[in-house]
């Protein structure tokens, strides 16, 4: 095997987290009664775009999902700044889903995040003490 094709591999492994990880969150807010949909190819697009779009007639949610096995996770700025853009032309509240391996996943808003000097930075710890659960989000 080349070293193209493994690295073709990590690639398709790690995307496919990410979309199982979208799929799972898009289920929770149908099983509560709310609609949503996962945005393919987010970020691929000049236009800002997000993961995820969810909502009732009284709420609309702009998410960003991440879903990953170290204890911290860093952003770009433009990720940050997609996700904001975004929000505000869409009227949704923007959030950063997030799930750390083996724990429930946890809701930011992006005051929440620590700055870096390229973006920011969210911890687990970080979304422990700061983040909302699931439920919490949906109420």
């Amino acid at each position: 095997m080349s070293l193209s094709e493994i690295f073709k591999g990590f690639v398709m492994n790690r995307k496919g987290k990410g979309i199982n990880a979208e799929r799972e969150l898009i289920h929770f807010f149908w099983e509560k009664g709310w609609a949503a949909i996962r945005v393919a190819g987010s970020g691929a697009t000049k236009y800002p775009s997000v993961d995820i779009v969810a909502g009732t007639p009284l709420r609309k949610l702009a998410i960003e999902c991440k879903a990953i096995n170290d204890t911290k996770k860093y952003f770009r700025k433009e990720e940050i700044d997609q996700l904001r853009q975004f929000s505000s032309k869409f009227g949704a509240e923007a959030w950063i889903a997030i799930r750390f391996n083996r724990v429930k996943w946890h809701f930011l808003s992006i005051e929440d995040l620590r700055e870096t000097p390229e973006g920011a930075m969210v911890s687990q710890e970080l979304a422990t003490l700061k983040g909302l659960l699931f439920e919490e989000v949906i109420k």
